[in-house]
């Protein structure tokens, strides 16, 4: 396991409990801008950090392993002085907290895992995608990634909304993206979901297509002692981007529980 010093956006009272969010492959802090509000006026400390090889984050050498996603996270309540926080993350930031769930559960109050897998394969696809940002930049999957992560209904409704979350695919820096895409490509926790004890909530949308609630998220409830699912109408991947104001919801249930 290595760690690298992540970029990190801080906001909220200092003595507050602190969030954690953890980003998706291919998006960055940005993505989870709706919750920075809800959660600062309730006195939550937010911290969001751009995953390794994302945003501002450093772009270190490959491979990368979930280890060193979970290190990197590690290192960054370490760095800011936070000795337990709770954990948001979606997608790969998701599989990132099922990591620290089994292998640091003393730093962590709650987990929110949102619109993710414990094992999204066939590996191939990551391996193939991974090869094809490596050729043709970001910029090569940036449509697609945006099909995926908002509903057909949104996209047309919010076209400018829709181009800021592609330019934000593309800004992704390609060799970070690659070594992410990696990362899932080697990712099978199912084995470790029962070690899980920190209390959990998994949040899936109807309409994702990557990691639908059937199986993905129900594995993840299912897996987990004491684990629930949710899941929300009308959102596709990026679930938290598309409905934030039920993902907020849901979250904040989640935190206020565990104060």
């Amino acid at each position: 396991m290595s760690s690298v010093r992540v970029h990190r956006v801080v906001e909220g009272p200092a003595a507050g409990p602190v969030v954690v969010f953890s980003n998706s492959i291919g998006s960055d802090h940005r993505m989870w801008e709706p919750q920075v509000a809800p959660l600062t006026e309730r006195g939550f400390r937010v911290v969001r950090y751009d995953t390794r090889g994302h945003g501002s984050s450093p772009v270190p050498p490959g491979p990368y392993e979930l280890a060193d996603l979970g290190g990197d996270v590690l290192g960054l309540l370490d760095d800011l002085g936070v000795e337990r926080a709770h954990f948001v993350g979606l997608s790969l930031g998701g599989m990132t907290g099922m990591w620290l769930g089994v292998h640091a559960a003393e730093r962590f109050a709650s987990l929110t895992l949102c619109c993710t897998s414990a094992l999204l394969g066939p590996p191939e696809m990551w391996a193939d995608r991974a090869r094809l940002v490596r050729a043709e930049g970001t910029g090569a999957v940036a449509e697609a990634s945006v099909g995926r992560w908002v509903t057909p209904g949104y996209a047309q409704a919010h076209p400018d909304q829709v181009a800021y979350l592609r330019e934000m695919v593309t800004a992704q820096p390609d060799e970070g993206y690659a070594g992410c895409c990696e990362v899932i490509e080697r990712m099978d926790l199912t084995g470790d979901l029962p070690k899980i004890s920190v209390p959990t909530l998994v949040i899936a949308g109807t309409d994702d297509p990557s990691t639908p609630a059937e199986p993905h998220g129900r594995v993840i409830a299912d897996g987990i002692p004491g684990a629930r699912l949710e899941v929300v109408a009308s959102a596709a991947h990026l679930g938290s981007y598309e409905q934030p104001d039920e993902f907020t919801r849901l979250i904040l249930e989640r935190i206020t529980e565990e104060q």
